[in-house]
């Protein structure tokens, strides 16, 4: 039975990275995966999914309105597919999730979904929250703070390297323009950390 898989970080926990080999690993067994990729994350070449640690393999895009079933449906009868994987899942709207739980419950392919849970001040973005309600399953992939605890939130920063609290929720960046971070940190706006502070001791 197909599920929908809903895998959520903050940045730079290697999302991408565990996409592209969840591919590798379909192709390595003879499947044929169907990679997507939001034609708004111009941080690397279009039409490829690209790691930071320098892996990258081709992929679909698509705009924020495109219809996700009829696309997938359509590369399924050209080629049955046995898997569709999605990065920058925060990108998508309601109504496309919506439509790939379409694929996984009418076409049986499992699709698994990567993504940002929330955004730099905290809030869901529209895709995480439908995949967070509608997801059959549901992981974190984990990465640290600068003060050695689980980081689960961004801080954006503007051209000084200095947190901003305001601006439009979409903005396409890499490590110049944001910092994963614990919720402590986050609240307080703590970019980095002295060497003796390590890990962060609580206050009173």
């Amino acid at each position: 039975m197909a599920k929908l898989y809903f895998y959520y970080s903050a940045m730079n926990a290697g999302k991408s990275t565990v996409l592209l080999q969840s591919g590798h690993n379909y192709r390595e067994r003879g499947m044929n995966p169907l990679l997507l990729t939001p034609e708004l994350d111009d941080r690397f070449e279009k039409g490829r999914v690209t790691s930071r640690i320098g892996i990258a393999a081709d992929a679909q895009t698509f705009s924020h309105v495109e219809n996700l079933w009829e696309l997938v449906r359509s590369q399924h009868e050209q080629q049955p597919l046995h898997c569709v994987l999605v990065d920058e899942a925060q990108f998508l709207s309601r109504a496309q999730v919506r439509q790939l739980t379409d694929v996984v419950d009418n076409l049986n392919v499992p699709v698994l979904a990567y993504g940002l849970r929330t955004d730099f001040l905290g809030n869901l973005f529209e895709g995480s929250q439908h995949l967070l309600a509608w997801a059959d399953s549901i992981s974190e992939i984990k990465t640290i703070c600068h003060c050695g605890r689980k980081a689960t939130m961004v801080l954006r920063l503007d051209y000084n390297g200095q947190p901003v609290r305001d601006g439009d929720q979409i903005r396409i960046g890499g490590n110049e323009r944001y910092l994963s971070v614990c919720r402590r940190h986050h609240k307080q706006g703590i970019t980095d950390s002295e060497q003796n502070q390590l890990p962060f001791e609580d206050a009173p």
